[in-house]
């Protein structure tokens, strides 16, 4: 459920939890993003840094500049009065992928769990438009949403201590895309070749909260001699 007004969370002396909602959501993860984009152009004063979730912003601050209850009354005022016309129009980013043998070690399994052909589980998954609905766990690992309900799948139950750079994957409702090599439990069906995190590129992610993201299949050939599109 979306909250009418902001539910505050003190983190500390110099951090406040803004909740927004009960539950994964495109709705109230659009309100995140809302009041994201709201702070972010006011910059009011004392505020150091935000950090946008599925449901709640984090807001860090220096206490020596604006108290607790001084930031609850400037974020409810900010969120009282948002203007929804200086929100960005979502972007779309297609991003290309092998799917199963050595690049998606987890595509048969997944196949098998739900009495699908591996094709098909493909089929699903580049299927829909996802919402980024955060950047986390690692530099620029987008945690997207929502799979159809036909691969829902649960996380591996021995996560790997190695998951390489640009695998796909899966677990619960979500997909992801690893940025760097770490270890990871998700279910890996698949390889892209896009770099989601370069320290060197400005910015150095990739996506950001609120991007849309399509995937569409390419072979590993195609993975060799594919470049990004910077245009």
């Amino acid at each position: 459920m979306r909250y009418n007004q902001p539910k505050f969370r003190s983190m500390g002396d110099r951090s406040l939890l803004v909740e927004l909602g009960d539950e994964i959501s495109p709705d109230i993860n659009q309100a995140v993003q809302e009041l994201f984009v709201g702070l972010d152009l006011e910059q009011p004063r004392g505020i150091l840094e935000l950090v946008p979730s599925y449901r709640s912003l984090l807001v860090i601050c220096d206490p020596l500049i604006v108290t607790p209850a001084e930031l609850e009354q400037i974020i409810v005022e900010i969120h009282d009065n948002l203007d929804r016309s200086q929100l960005p129009e979502p972007r779309t980013v297609k991003i290309p992928v092998v799917y199963g043998d050595d690049c998606g070690p987890d595509l048969v399994d997944v196949a098998r769990y739900h009495n699908l052909t591996p094709e098909e589980v493909i089929g699903f998954h580049s299927q829909p438009t996802y919402r980024v609905y955060m950047i986390g766990f690692t530099p620029g690992y987008p945690y997207l949403g929502e799979l159809p309900d036909a691969i829902v799948t649960p996380r591996r139950n021995t996560p790997r201590t190695r998951v390489p750079r640009g695998s796909v994957g899966i677990a619960q409702k979500q997909s992801g895309i690893y940025s760097v090599d770490s270890p990871g439990g998700w279910q890996i069906i698949g390889w892209t070749p896009a770099h989601l995190f370069d320290p060197e590129r400005n910015p150095p992610s990739l996506l950001v909260m609120g991007d849309r993201v399509q995937f569409y299949e390419i072979s590993a050939e195609e993975a060799d001699q594919w470049q990004p599109d910077l245009s």
